[in-house]
């Protein structure tokens, strides 16, 4: 049964976890915004360098450790207990904490430079440990879920931080306020953390490298042994570049483009936190039990449409004094910049969530932490190049808006590029969409698919669109065997065929074609893939279960594997079954109607007989 959100936050498996993140993103957070307000709308300056300057100055140096120490932090994670790693690093943060008074009563800016500098070390060392505990303390169906609320309660955080610390900085001694914030948040943090249970470690007889060129490289080198992960790492890279051009440019664009003062800025903050944590949580239950990378298009897709109409949308009148909140509401066009800016915070989170749990899913364990620590890495260097990008440009001439305009552009680019070198992620879209736009799909028993291994899955085939419902629902991917003439029809095609689908043919058609697909069908199993087969080999004309034909035996008897009965129930007299002739003739007949699927008991080989086989089909079908 699929456990909502709500029930792992009262779990101490995670809610003490979460709280811990919470806490310290929250804490971050006063702590920069409050001196990016002092930066950029109260006049502190250092060595006569401007806010565009210091802005993102203060951005690349807080990103840099990322880039410098996640290989280390990556082994240290993978070799010794988490939780008590995170109680280190929570007694760090208040040590951190207490820097920041300092420099906050020195009013020294390159002093708090500095400190957000060791900030951004202690999150360097915190985030291998905080996606790499999340695996082990949550099962598989439950990692969307709980990547999604890790990702609404870091924003939501950020959103809160952002809040507390422009509004008490803004304070009469607010420095003072601003202090009393950091030390008891920190220090809250540090008792949430003694509540998270133990996580074992990894591989405790890693020896740790010190070299951190050496090991950076060899940590990259670790996200890369499984392609899909390291393409996913390399969206969400991505998304951190484009999410920290448009966030470092965020105090400027309103003061020197909207012209509005540091209330509206928090405003426009808050829409974008809300919006990811919207995402986030929406991309949680359009998902279910899966981790669903199809929605990851839908993402990039919306993101270059709303930061693109953000350029369009931000043609404000030049003024000699800044807006509040009522004065820039009334302005014709306000409500369209707060629709791009929240749409893009929803677009975001379609995006990463579904990335984030790919990598913890498809990782060796065994090295899970080293792996998102070789994210972290490529996160960092994707972040400070956007940094330097954007330094560049506007020393140039750019405006901001023009430069929103370019990285919608250049995101359009690259989702071109990472979906050329991975069709998966389009393939699983037209999946998603096809499926959850015709049907309302109700899924029992998948924990009983293997997480690893071969297994043959044997289903019942009512419609041409069986295989994508069994794709939309199991986790691992999945090599159907498929009629050849199914195999062509028109864009499912293009899903087949990325999908490495084995096209079949009968003896008297093509044996040629038959032949191939059972060696194809060998070699699959032996290299421990999921294959899945309709046995009937014909769609039913009935609506009943056709006798399954001799073929999956000849499957066990060359490659015994564990035969997973699975069943779909609704699908007969939908417009892509047989009722009433050929199939797809009707259209818009039992749209978005409910269908099942469900999945019973393994079989071992030898008891797995045609019979037998359809006989658990049969009975789950009808349960």
């Amino acid at each position: 049964m699929h456990q909502g959100p709500g029930q792992l936050l009262r779990q101490r498996r995670f809610g003490p976890f979460f709280a811990t993140q919470f806490l310290g993103a929250f804490n971050d957070n006063v702590f920069k915004n409050a001196l990016i307000i002092l930066v950029t709308f109260q006049g502190l300056r250092s060595a006569g360098m401007d806010s565009d300057f210091l802005v993102n100055l203060c951005a690349g140096l807080f990103i840099l450790p990322f880039f410098l120490f996640s290989a280390t932090a990556g082994q240290i994670a993978d070799k010794f207990e988490k939780s008590q790693l995170i109680r280190i690093i929570k007694a760090l943060e208040v040590g951190l904490m207490g820097l920041a008074v300092a420099g906050f009563w020195l009013d020294s800016p390159l002093f708090l430079i500095g400190v957000l500098f060791l900030m951004g070390v202690q999150s360097t060392f915190f985030g291998p440990i905080k996606y790499g505990i999340l695996p082990q303390h949550l099962r598989e169906k439950e990692l969307i879920g709980g990547n999604a609320l890790v990702e609404m309660g870091t924003f939501l955080a950020i959103l809160l931080g952002i809040i507390a610390g422009s509004k008490l900085i803004s304070l009469d001694g607010g420095a003072i306020w601003v202090s009393t914030t950091l030390m008891g948040v920190g220090l809250l943090g540090l008792l949430f953390s003694w509540k998270i249970p133990t996580a074992t470690p990894s591989d405790p007889g890693l020896r740790l490298h010190w070299n951190p060129f050496k090991e950076t490289w060899r940590t990259i080198g670790y996200a890369r042994e499984v392609d899909s992960v390291f393409k996913s790492v390399l969206g969400i890279s991505w998304f951190w570049f484009f999410g920290t051009t448009l966030l470092t440019q965020l105090p400027n664009f309103s003061r020197e483009v909207l012209f509005v003062n540091e209330d509206v800025y928090i405003v426009l903050l808050a829409m974008f936190s809300v919006g990811v944590g919207l995402g986030s949580m929406l991309c949680e239950r359009l998902s279910g039990d899966v981790v669903e990378i199809g929605l990851v298009p839908i993402g990039s897709f919306l993101l270059t449409v709303f930061c693109a109409d953000l350029y369009f949308a931000s043609d404000f009148p030049a003024r000699d004094t800044l807006m509040g909140w009522s004065a820039f509401w009334a302005q014709h066009g306000s409500g369209r910049v707060l629709m791009d800016v929240t749409l893009i915070g929803v677009s975001g989170g379609f995006f990463i969530v579904p990335l984030y749990a790919l990598v913890q899913q498809r990782s060796h364990p065994e090295r899970r932490s080293r792996v998102i620590a070789g994210n972290n890495i490529l996160n960092a260097l994707a972040m400070v190049l956007s940094s330097v990008m954007a330094i560049a440009l506007l020393a140039a001439g750019v405006t901001i808006p023009e430069l929103f305009l370019l990285t919608a552009v250049l995101n359009a680019l690259v989702a071109v590029y990472i979906y050329t070198l991975v069709p998966e992620f389009v393939m699983r879209c037209l999946v998603w969409l096809i499926v959850n736009t015709l049907y309302r799909v109700r899924k029992e028993n998948l924990e009983r698919i293997p997480r690893t291994g071969a297994a043959l899955i044997v289903c019942n085939h009512v419609s041409f669109v069986d295989a994508l419902v069994v794709a939309a629902c199991t986790r691992r991917p999945v090599r159907f065997v498929m009629d050849h003439r199914i195999f062509q029809v028109p864009v499912l095609s293009f899903i087949f065929r990325t999908a490495r689908a084995i096209p079949i043919a009968g003896k008297k058609d093509d044996p040629d074609t038959m032949e191939r697909a059972f060696d194809t069908i060998d070699k699959a199993l032996r290299q421990g893939e999921l294959v899945c087969i309709f046995p009937e080999g014909r769609l039913t004309t009935d609506g009943e279960v056709d006798d399954f034909r001799p073929g999956v035996e000849r499957i066990l008897d060359r490659n015994p594997v564990p035969v997973i009965p699975m069943a779909l129930q609704g699908l007969w007299g939908s417009f892509f079954s047989r009722i009433d002739g050929p199939p797809m003739r009707r259209p818009f007949r039992r749209v978005w109607s409910r269908i099942g699927l469900v999945v019973g008991t393994s079989i071992v080989p030898g008891d797995a007989t045609a019979k037998r086989m359809r006989d658990e089909v049969v009975a789950l079908r009808d349960g």
